[in-house]
């Protein structure tokens, strides 16, 4: 296939992609690199109907290096599909990234079963059946799984941020995407006012009450306290985060304090073995 010289200025985000483009150091990594090597692995795009432009289907990154490069134009090749192709594309092109977000993997999932889902001549209930199959043998998740990402599609901006930081569970996000957008946020209100947030069996609590559940409710469930949290030393996250990169997690965090009070430990041995 033919590699094509493309305006960056005729190129656009692929319009609800999942996937996000951060400037963080490995941003600066990768526009250093373009800036020193130029795009080596071009990008995959398609024609946007009845104009001269593209829609970026796999490079998002690479574009927004070149971008910050300074760049005019960048390699791709172009890919003549419509869109519900480009979706599932886009998705299989990035299932298999180091570091994908549960966010990121929640909304790949559901825009590639939208789209499949779409393409089909069935009903949308049988539709929806084997466009999940679908995934779920791309992705190599069970379907259960796949249906559980998805899910968490429905969480408000601020609890599916939190558990991108590591701060609430996987399984906690599944059962609080039940409750709806008004009950997320007495959830985050909760959250804030008890300074921790909802164990697995606090969110499987409310998810069974999500009917009649009120903010009295989930701030009575919240305060209870859990027995990890017992004896613990609370440490503000803004004293320390300024010690890690800004796309770190909070369990990397941890396994980096970990690390530094181990070597801390040996450290004072070596100094007590030397008097």
């Amino acid at each position: 296939m033919k590699i094509t010289d493309i305006p960056i200025t005729k190129l656009h985000p692929f319009e609800g992609h999942p996937y996000k483009v951060l400037d963080d150091g490995e941003m600066d990594d990768l526009t250093g690199s373009i800036r020193e090597n130029g795009v080596l692995s071009p990008l995959i795009v398609r024609p946007l109907e009845g104009t001269d432009e593209y829609e970026v289907i796999s490079g998002h990154r690479r574009l927004h290096a070149a971008e910050r490069a300074g760049m005019q134009s960048v390699p791709a090749f172009i890919y003549e599909i419509d869109r519900d192709e480009a979706a599932v594309l886009l998705v299989d092109s990035n299932l298999h990234r180091e570091h994908i977000l549960p966010s990121e993997k929640a909304f790949a999932y559901k825009l590639k079963m939208d789209a499949l889902t779409h393409r089909g001549k069935t009903s949308r209930q049988v539709g929806e059946k084997w466009s999940v199959a679908q995934v779920s043998e791309a992705a190599n998740e069970s379907q259960r799984q796949v249906h559980r990402y998805i899910r968490l599609t429905k969480l408000i901006p601020d609890l599916l941020q939190m558990m991108d930081e590591g701060r609430i569970a996987f399984s906690v996000g599944v059962e609080l995407s039940f409750l709806n957008e008004r009950q997320q946020r007495d959830v985050l209100d909760a959250i804030d006012l008890n300074d921790c947030t909802p164990s697995y069996s606090q969110a499987c609590r409310m998810h069974r009450e999500a009917a009649t559940i009120t903010a009295e409710r989930i701030s009575e469930i919240m305060a209870e306290e859990k027995p990890n949290q017992r004896e613990q030393i609370r440490l503000r996250r803004e004293d320390f985060r300024k010690y890690f990169p800004a796309n770190y997690t909070d369990q990397q965090i941890a396994r980096d304090i970990m690390c530094g009070l181990d070597l801390l430990k040996r450290q004072r041995s070596r100094d007590r073995d030397a008097r």
